[in-house]
């Protein structure tokens, strides 16, 4: 299993039509045949803490059974619409991939 964690920060966060634009493009990329699970999330209001990061907007969380399935979604057609029609909605992206340990 690979799991593709995104997290954003957006230009305008307190813009309610940016985020609601970058919610509908995240929604539409599950809809994308090689994840496995997924999930769009923000920021959960749990304790501030020093090892805690709340400045992100959206969370997207997804996983998929190999990585040839990974690679399959980063030029699935769905994908590139969503970086085209929303790139500039962000300020910033961090992506984190990770192998899951037997």
């Amino acid at each position: 299993m690979l799991t593709h964690q995104v997290y954003f920060w957006l230009k305008d966060p307190q813009n309610e039509e940016e985020k609601a634009q970058l919610k509908k493009g995240l929604e539409r990329l599950l809809t994308i045949e090689t994840i496995y699970s997924g999930h769009i999330g923000i920021p959960a209001a749990t304790v501030a803490r020093d090892v805690v990061d709340h400045s992100y907007a959206f969370a997207y969380h997804t996983t998929f059974e190999s990585l040839q399935d990974h690679e399959v979604y980063q030029s699935h057609p769905v994908h590139l619409e969503f970086i085209e029609n929303c790139q500039h909605l962000w300020e910033k992206v961090q992506v984190y991939d990770f192998s899951q340990l037997d």
